[in-house]
């Protein structure tokens, strides 16, 4: 085959496959005009029927007229308008709730210790039980310190004795002998005031209100200052601390009301509030930690469970529509809304895409009329008809 037969096929291929495209994609007349192709060949690539029945004798100009008029815009129908399906603008909400995970912790906890040395006489509480401040967890064997409280009362006493003595007798002995006696007292009170805190630390007791756990210890151990002997939890209320995008740093405030659910909980919402808030965002995570404080007071939640906290939001409201009527061409997305029964083009920019609605960034109305089906041979300016798919909802879209 020679070189002008090949160059005539690919240039018939070409023009075949722009008149296709220019027929077929919808925006495709706008795109050839902004090239700067002459309106005649613009409409002769969108309709080269209509074209070749222009170039008719003006006798059947009439007929040609109307037939354009009744299937020149797709076969649509009355008056030649294209047939097409629309529903309305419904306001969509974003960033109105927020989901964590996050852990409980008891309101207050503590690992005790004991305040002295020694062996474990006597356990007097087993896990689980409520124990209240000051009441004696366990106690250290305390021989020693029974006989240093014994000598310090019999040396105090003894003090005590002598100081009367000396009071009675002032004119036979000297002021200063007197006044050391006084000191003498003073100093054997202050022996037996020592004695006898050392013997009650011998008790261990409970620093708070709380439930008893596990206890790592039995009588017999010898334990020092820095073995814990028990954990006891106040779960009266639980502390959640999650974690929030970092979006959402000036939407939270404390006090703000929290739900929470637990795994172990199936089911069941607890309601809490914002205990506190970090005064940092974590530049790692690009997170904010908050804390949460949830009512307990049924004794249902423990420390250390996992907790998926939600919390609810004014939002920021987008016109929402289907994501059908969203549309493509070289300049970006669009939507073709009906107004007067003609289409026009209005320019979107997608903000959050869902399974039934996707929230657009435009010119739109609460209530406007986007054309979802039927858009193949939509134009703009064009008449459109609407049969029974104008579809209104009232409630926002979350």
């Amino acid at each position: 085959m020679s070189f002008w037969k090949q160059f005539t096929i690919c240039l018939i291929v070409i023009a075949a496959g722009v008149t296709g495209w220019a027929v077929f994609v919808p925006g495709a007349r706008d795109t050839l005009r902004n090239a700067g192709v002459p309106e005649a060949l613009v409409g002769k690539a969108i309709d080269p029927d209509n074209a070749g029945r222009a170039a008719a004798p003006a006798a059947g100009g009439e007929q040609a007229s109307n037939r354009r008029q009744g299937g020149g815009n797709g076969g649509g129908g009355r008056n030649g308008a294209v047939l097409v399906v629309t529903q309305a603008v419904v306001p969509g909400v974003v960033n109105d709730r927020l989901g964590a995970i996050g852990t409980g912790d008891a309101i207050r906890s503590v690992v005790v210790t004991p305040q002295a040395s020694g062996l474990i006489r006597e356990i007097l509480v087993k896990s689980g039980d409520r124990v209240k401040q000051g009441q004696i967890i366990a106690k250290l064997d305390s021989e020693e310190q029974v006989i240093v409280k014994g000598q310090a009362e019999v040396a105090l006493k003894s003090a005590v004795e002598k100081s009367s003595l000396y009071n009675n007798i002032k004119s036979s002995v000297s002021r200063m002998d007197v006044f050391d006696q006084e000191i003498a007292e003073q100093n054997a009170r202050l022996q037996l005031q020592a004695a006898q805190l050392s013997l009650d630390r011998r008790n261990i007791l409970a620093p708070i209100d709380g439930i008893v756990g596990i206890m790592p210890v039995n009588i017999g151990d010898n334990v020092s200052t820095t073995t814990p002997i028990v954990t006891l939890d106040d779960r009266t209320e639980i502390l959640v601390d999650y974690w929030v995008p970092e979006r959402f740093a000036n939407t939270v405030k404390v006090g703000q009301a929290v739900e929470a659910t637990s795994v172990a909980r199936p089911g069941q919402v607890f309601s809490g509030a914002v205990e506190a808030i970090d005064n940092r965002v974590d530049p790692a995570s690009r997170t904010l930690r908050m804390r949460a404080r949830i009512n307990n007071a049924a004794d249902e939640l423990r420390a250390g469970m996992s907790f998926s906290v939600g919390m609810r939001f004014d939002g920021d409201q987008y016109p929402a529509v289907d994501p059908q009527s969203v549309q493509w061409d070289s300049q970006g997305s669009f939507v073709w809304r009906v107004a007067e029964q003609k289409s026009h083009k209005v320019r979107v920019s997608i903000v959050q895409r869902n399974p039934d609605y996707v929230l657009v960034k435009g010119n739109l109305d609460n209530g406007d009329l986007i054309v979802t089906q039927g858009l193949q041979r939509v134009r703009e300016g064009g008449p459109v008809r609407s049969e029974g798919g104008e579809l209104a909802a009232k409630e926002p879209v979350t």
